[in-house]
């Protein structure tokens, strides 16, 4: 009776635990965006003049977000963004396949010192190597252009590989052997058998690069400070000067430039953990 009642406390200590630190973490991440939702129905005045955690005296002052639209030429950084996520989606479909398939399929000379290299690249802070990266951008005249992100973007990385090998694992090499003996290559083999079995990993891959291209900032400001080339993220330098920024402007930047990335993760996210999850679990 009383091991029974020790272990109803502990579990009790350990659901209110949980809450707390479910609570907590909500609050980290709800109030920066309820703060800024506030601030893009506040004048600039009722902004300076107040607390952050007032309420507007207006939830109906849309011209901040008239203004955010116009001067922040969302149309244009929507136009912009969609191109880098469409093409940035496809080349990692293809690159990460492909590179999945061989390491997973195929042993060969350095195949560990490969895996370790991807491993290393993670590990190693991207800031540091950032001047060498610019200058080869640089220097193969991407500077400027669409195609100075798009580069980046593109490039495959462990998290990657981890999915695709963790699918391969589940589809039999007896696939392959059978389609070879009917005289397909490598290639057919890839292309007909393994690239379709591997959509679901795709997808998911493919939904949250995409969410990533959509909330980066730093490179696309980098690489394309052109205001022709501006995306979602980078629009919202328009707002903020050297001298003085339009604050309120700002956070109704924000709200529009979040909601893209909330819609689709909304849509999509059934996609993304059935994805995550068929990849943890070997058959």
């Amino acid at each position: 009776m009383e091991t029974s009642l020790a272990a109803s406390k502990r579990q009790l200590l350990s659901n209110v635990l949980y809450y707390i630190l479910f609570i907590t973490m909500c609050l980290i991440v709800f109030i920066p965006i309820l703060l800024v939702v506030f601030g893009s129905f506040k004048t600039n005045a009722e902004l300076g003049a107040t607390s952050p955690f007032s309420l507007p005296k207006n939830f109906f002052h849309f011209e901040n977000y008239v203004k955010a639209f116009n001067e922040g030429h969302i149309l244009l950084g929507l136009r912009n963004t969609f191109v880098m996520v469409v093409v940035s989606m496809a080349g990692n479909a293809l690159l990460g396949t492909m590179t999945a398939f061989v390491l997973n399929r195929f042993d060969f000379k350095f195949k560990k010192v490969i895996l370790l290299l991807f491993l290393v690249s993670m590990i190693i802070p991207t800031y540091t190597t950032e001047i060498a990266r610019f200058q080869l951008i640089h220097s193969m005249h991407l500077y400027n252009t669409l195609g100075a992100p798009l580069i980046i973007y593109v490039g495959t990385d462990i998290m990657q590989i981890y999915i695709y090998i963790q699918f391969l694992e589940k589809i039999s090499a007896q696939l392959d052997e059978s389609a070879m003996m009917d005289g397909a290559s490598y290639f057919r083999v890839f292309w007909s058998i393994i690239f379709p079995l591997l959509l679901p990993a795709t997808a998911t891959l493919g939904i949250l690069k995409s969410v990533t291209i959509m909330n980066d900032i730093y490179l696309q400001n980098l690489y394309m400070p052109k205001k022709e080339l501006a995306t979602l993220p980078t629009a919202l330098m328009a707002f903020v000067g050297e001298r003085t920024s339009d604050l309120v402007a700002l956070c109704a930047g924000i709200i529009l430039v979040l909601l893209p990335s909330v819609l689709f993760y909304i849509v999509f996210q059934r996609f993304i953990f059935k994805g995550l999850m068929d990849g943890a679990v070997k058959g």
